[in-house]
């Protein structure tokens, strides 16, 4: 059955990439696949490379941008071509006095193919550190240090580490700002065809059946455009469930490897797209956009009004449980259980059927 996103498609890579990494990471010189780790790394060599004139092409535009001092800064880096990269990270790159990176390996590699010689210190700033390094980095930028933060690819916090350090910079008045560019949720949005004016972005789904069935259930009456990440290893048991939770005719698109040069959006309903999944499996990580319940939809998943009496038992236990007046207790019990058009029940009714359950 040959189906609407089949027709719309590119050819399938060979390789198994990722959608939000720059490819090719062996391409780096031996010195720094030797000296990649935990271990913090000073510089990158300036080596010669098809990208090297990028950084001249940049450099009157970043020449008016200083790299400013005394400040965190996110940065977002190709999420998957190169000739992304913005005239301000190729300035930050250069300049920063500390450019914290989620993997060393994979920013000297950037630098290299833009041509750049990363002067300043570079650590590595990951999952599994951020908390700890955070705190250090900001006694830096305290100092008067620019401390550029950046992830594997795409911008810092959104499913990357630096949400720490924006934090902890906030709690403490530290300047924080952004250079921004690639992202790969915004890319899959533009090329879904989908509502694009109120949507949401969700993450990668859970990774077991129960849990990913419960999670979608809970936006069965979701109207906004939603975004997903899922994997390679989990895409056809997530499709399954988005059909099983949304319907089959409810539009989508699965976008893979954006901004590569086998970029494919296959856009059409679940059912299709789930088809295709099975008949041609995709590659790498993936973008799923799924379109919005319609108000009748949304209507329809709408929780079921508590019956009045219903919400008066509640109110009775409440007051009771946490030594509330009955009243007090009819508040905050009507407003955990609006109406289905988001209104709240009626106070006087459920007060009603409080003294009715009195006596």
């Amino acid at each position: 059955m040959h189906t609407e996103s089949a027709q719309s498609t590119q050819q399938f890579g060979e390789n198994d990439t990722r959608l939000d990494r720059v490819d090719d990471v062996e391409s780096l010189p031996p010195q720094h696949r030797q000296e990649h780790g935990s271990q913090d790394h000073q510089a990158s060599p300036n080596t010669d490379s098809d990208e090297g004139s990028l950084a001249a092409d940049h450099a009157a535009v970043a020449g008016r941008n200083p790299v400013p001092k005394g400040t965190v800064v996110l940065a977002a880096t190709p999420i998957g071509n190169v000739l992304d990269a913005s005239a301000r990270l190729v300035a930050l790159l250069k300049d920063a006095d500390i450019v914290a990176a989620e993997d060393t390996r994979r920013l000297y590699d950037l630098a290299n193919r833009l041509g750049v010689h990363v002067n300043g210190k570079v650590i590595a700033y990951h999952d599994h550190n951020e908390q700890e390094k955070s705190k250090r980095l900001l006694d830096q930028v305290e100092e008067g240090a620019c401390v550029l933060v950046v992830s594997d690819a795409g911008m810092p916090t959104i499913n990357d580490p630096g949400l720490a350090i924006v934090r902890r910079a906030i709690e403490r008045g530290i300047p924080v700002t952004c250079a921004p560019g690639p992202s790969a949720v915004l890319d899959a949005l533009a090329l879904s065809g989908l509502p694009t004016d109120r949507f949401c972005y969700e993450g990668f789904l859970p990774r077991k059946h129960a849990e990913r069935m419960q999670y979608l259930r809970s936006m069965q009456s979701e109207q906004r455009t939603m975004v997903f990440y899922e994997t390679l290893h989990r895409i056809d048991d997530s499709m399954k469930d988005l059909l099983e939770t949304f319907g089959p005719n409810r539009p989508m698109a699965l976008c893979r490897e954006l901004t590569k040069d086998y970029e494919e959006i296959r856009r059409a309903s679940i059912a299709e797209v789930l088809h295709s999944v099975q008949e041609n499996p995709p590659r790498g990580e993936m973008v799923l956009v799924v379109a919005g319940a319609s108000d009748d939809e949304a209507l329809a998943a709408a929780p079921a009004a508590l019956p009045i009496e219903d919400l008066a038992v509640l109110a009775i236990d409440r007051a009771l449980e946490n030594g509330l007046r009955i009243k007090e207790a009819i508040g905050q019990v009507i407003a955990e259980h609006p109406l289905p058009d988001g209104s709240l029940p009626s106070r006087k009714e459920v007060y009603s059927a409080v003294l009715t359950l009195k006596h």
